[in-house]
């Protein structure tokens, strides 16, 4: 049976990480993942985010994609070239596969994603 499965984060226990110490920039902010939908064959993850303020490099996979849209406070990733996007309430953004660069967690953060893991 198939079902819709709404994207909360409430009711739940979330799983509780820090960014690698080698890839820390600022701080050392908590970061909770309510992980509400993962596909049969795990190439596709859904659910909820939250951050405390910081930054840290991230690296994604050639064949991995993310899409956010965030709920409350404020993000800017920053490519390796310098250029800087800026996301907050209400607005969204796709991090492509291939990408690397820095997350900054500007205002402690809430987001949505989703995120798209091809096969290789």
């Amino acid at each position: 049976m198939q079902q819709i499965i709404a994207i909360t984060g409430h009711g739940q226990t979330p799983v509780i990480d820090y960014p690698r110490p080698e890839r820390l920039l600022d701080g050392n902010p908590r970061r909770e993942t309510w992980n509400v939908f993962d596909s049969h064959d795990g190439a596709v993850a859904a659910g909820v985010w939250a951050c405390e303020t910081g930054a840290w490099c991230i690296a994604f996979a050639d064949n991995k994609d993310e899409f956010f849209c965030v709920i409350s406070g404020r993000v800017r990733l920053s490519n390796q070239q310098g250029e800087a996007w800026e996301v907050g309430p209400g607005e969204a953004a796709v991090i492509p596969g291939g990408f690397c660069g820095v997350f900054q967690v500007l205002e402690p953060v809430r987001k949505y994603y989703v995120i798209v893991e091809r096969p290789v």
